[in-house]
């Protein structure tokens, strides 16, 4: 009997081109997945992610779905693809769902987090995770700026590859900034993303934190709708997809 089950998936997603699995490599977290799974199946299946991360991303709780037919118990499963995923690749949570959930379609919010390791100090243990930024960041400052972003907007600004067809609004419904010792984390939370529309919301209130630019800027950049107008692409080493909402 075919069932629908929903995954939860961690990946340090460093040594892969990101997750989507393409025909001329098989270094993507899909690709892994599929392969296991197929494999586990005895038939060719495709796991449906919640949405595409770049190469070099990370995720804490990326979802998908995969529809089965072989006769195991929720803890065999895992344990079966747990043994033989690569070990930068996890399965941490299975369960059976309706046949009409969808991964990607059925997601009400994504929250994202990006890690700024804000010291002119080696990061030897979590460089992979983490963006090294030596100068100091005004936190006040980059609250200001973000809370400008909040709500329900028109993000063209905020991404690169757009699609004339398709609509670039989007919500977001938090941005929070924190810091803890020498790290800065900004966690994002919206119904959606846009092409590295995150890494440069980021490189935008770096920019402003760090006095290259005014909060109010912000403001004007959304409004201009012109990719150029807004800050840098944040490298993707410091972004991990952090949870999908249902």
């Amino acid at each position: 009997m075919n069932k629908n089950y929903k995954l939860t998936i961690q990946y340090d997603g460093t040594r892969y081109k990101g997750w989507q699995s393409q025909k001329n490599t098989d270094v993507t977290i899909q690709g892994k997945l599929n392969a296991v799974f197929s494999q586990l199946e005895g038939k060719e299946v495709e796991l449906q992610g919640s949405g595409r991360t770049d190469a070099g991303v990370h995720a804490a709780g990326q979802t998908a779905n995969v529809h089965l037919s072989v006769d195991m118990t929720i803890p065999q499963i895992l344990a079966y693809v747990n043994h033989y995923l690569p070990e930068d690749i996890g399965v941490i949570d299975m369960e059976e769902v309706s046949e009409r959930f969808h991964a990607r379609l059925s997601a009400k919010r994504k929250t994202y987090v990006y890690r700024i390791f804000n010291s002119s100090a080696p990061n030897v243990f979590e460089r992979k995770w983490m963006y090294t930024i030596p100068e100091s960041l005004n936190l006040s400052a980059m609250e200001q700026a973000a809370a400008y972003l909040e709500g329900t907007h028109d993000f063209a600004a905020f991404c690169t590859n757009r699609s004339k067809k398709k609509s670039t609004v989007r919500t977001i419904y938090q941005i929070e900034i924190t810091r803890k010792e020498q790290e800065v984390a900004i966690r994002i939370t919206g119904n959606g993303f846009l092409h590295n529309m995150v890494r440069i919301i980021v490189g935008t209130l770096v920019e402003v934190g760090s006095g290259k630019r005014k909060p109010e800027e912000a403001a004007a950049i959304l409004k201009s709708e012109k990719r150029e107008n807004a800050g840098i692409t944040m490298p993707a080493k410091g972004l991990t997809l952090w949870k999908v909402d249902y």
